[in-house]
């Protein structure tokens, strides 16, 4: 079957034209209004809720608002709401909620909690008109339009690009406004850059480990996420820090090592980090130009650390369709999986 029939492939690549419709109305009227809300009385912490792809896209945004604005940002457990029943004094912070379909109960019940806890409240959603929607005092539309593959793929970068407009309007930060605006075009682009050097290694592995930093830590998450769904792979995500605090005794030749180099700051350690791994036999593949051409994974011209980071899970997903036909596995028919799943 042709990689061009599956269904996760045509919703991969309208995710520019999403992420251009995010541009226009109804969102931007929100996004001013939600940061004038904020800026009236500032929160002292952000504090997210999100399950599967979406919270890979709140480590996102955690690493924007921390970055950008100085805000302390932390994931909630929804069962301290709905399973131990303890009420989270978040009067007067941030609270935000990640979900593409908005039915989540245990996402809707913490959103409720919050607000009437005296939280500012908001979601990013697909679905204006979900329960999580009603539960929350701003809804973020992602403007995705209906996703019919089980993987989400132009949801998640949906999501990441409301973030990062959150960040940038919140944070007054032109030159990320500007990187923005020149999304969808390069999305595009990175769509149909070639990771095939991949796909052979990939094909034979058992397990494999993905590596980011800064910006990259949450595509580096989402790729995980994404083998295990579409290739049945196992593969286990870490920042190139953390890597180095046990996990790296797991290196050998026949362990392939993906990393999402960022870049920004964080790309000397990550590169240093790279050739280290070279140095210990490691099967290493890697975005950027600094390890042996057949580990080298290819990406467009740097233009701003987050941007470039969500072109990097573009190009990603090009690859991963391809990987999995190869391993015999329908994407649009993930083992196990439902497009929406309901937790408490």
């Amino acid at each position: 079957m042709s990689i061009d029939n599956f269904q996760m492939t045509a919703e991969l690549r309208t995710a520019p034209e999403v992420v251009r419709r995010q541009e226009q109305q109804p969102l931007t009227d929100v996004l001013s209004a939600l940061v004038a809300r904020l800026r009236r009385k500032p929160p002292q912490v952000v504090v997210t809720c999100a399950r599967g792809s979406s919270a890979h896209a709140a480590t996102f945004g955690k690493h924007l608002i921390e970055r950008y604005l100085g805000i302390v940002v932390a994931p909630m457990a929804p069962s301290i709401t709905t399973i131990y029943h303890q009420r989270l004094n978040l009067n007067g912070q941030f609270f935000l909620a990640i979900s593409q379909s908005g039915r989540s109960g245990d996402l809707i019940e913490q959103a409720v909690a919050a607000r009437a806890s005296g939280a500012v409240t908001a979601c990013i959603t697909n679905d204006a008109a979900s329960e999580l929607a009603q539960s929350c005092e701003f809804v973020l539309p992602m403007e995705a339009g209906p996703e019919l593959s089980i993987p989400a793929t132009k949801t998640f970068v949906a999501s990441l690009s409301i973030l990062a407009r959150l960040t940038a309007l919140w944070a007054e930060h032109e030159a990320l406004a500007g990187a923005l605006r020149r999304l969808p075009d390069r999305l595009a682009a990175a769509s149909e850059l070639d990771w095939s050097n991949l796909i052979g290694v990939l094909n034979r592995a058992e397990s494999l480990i993905t590596i980011g930093r800064g910006p990259t830590l949450a595509i580096a998450r989402e790729a995980a996420l994404k083998l295990k769904e579409t290739s049945r792979l196992h593969a286990e995500a870490f920042s190139a820090a953390e890597f180095q605090h046990g996990p790296i005794a797991l290196v050998s030749s026949d362990y392939p090592i993906l990393i999402f180099t960022p870049t920004d700051a964080a790309a000397a350690g990550t590169n240093q980090l790279a050739h280290d791994l070279i140095t210990k036999g490691a099967a290493l593949f890697a975005t950027g130009s600094n390890i042996a051409p057949h580990g080298q994974l290819e990406t467009l011209a740097a233009d701003q650390p987050e941007t470039d980071a969500i072109c990097q899970i573009q190009s990603f997903y090009a690859m991963v369709v391809r990987l999995a036909a190869a391993r015999g596995v329908n994407v649009d028919e993930p083992r196990h999986l439902k497009k929406i799943t309901r937790t408490r």
